[in-house]
């Protein structure tokens, strides 16, 4: 008997390309409370890592130019802004800052959020927040939902 595979759930994880993986992934556990769920090392000893934070996948690693990896601090800014939703904003936003992360944006409530603002070490852009307010309406998927 052929035993099928689960389905596969379709997800889309960010890659952060950093200066210092190592100091990367341990700012991430300090200020968001991740967890390293896959880890290698290239022979110079730069990881690339899976970071889980409350089921939430993103994957670092140190930039490679030579492969047009870049980090934010490279090319001096960042094209992406990550939202990390979670159960207190106000909690983790301090835990970030604590652990070394720049305020951008105090957190506060608008457009039916509470959210913050920060940039990491490493020039990447957080916002951190929680919906407060039901969506409106005319912000919801037309024609059924987004799963299928």
């Amino acid at each position: 008997m052929t035993v099928l595979p689960a389905p596969i759930k379709m997800s889309i994880a960010p890659w952060l390309n950093v200066r210092d993986g190592k100091r990367a992934i341990e700012f991430y556990k300090s200020a968001f409370g991740a967890v390293e769920v896959y880890h290698i090392e290239d022979p110079d000893g730069n990881p690339v890592s899976r970071l889980s934070v409350g089921g939430a996948e993103f994957w670092l690693s140190d930039e490679s130019p030579d492969h047009k990896n870049f980090s934010p601090e490279t090319i001096g800014g960042c094209s992406v802004r990550l939202i990390l939703t979670v159960p207190d904003p106000d909690a983790t936003f301090a835990s970030a800052i604590a652990a070394g992360a720049k305020q951008i944006s105090p957190v506060g409530e608008g457009h039916g959020w509470r959210m913050g603002r920060i940039v990491d070490p490493f020039g990447h852009h957080w916002e951190i927040g929680r919906l407060v307010h039901p969506e409106p309406e005319s912000s919801k998927p037309k024609g059924g939902s987004i799963d299928g």
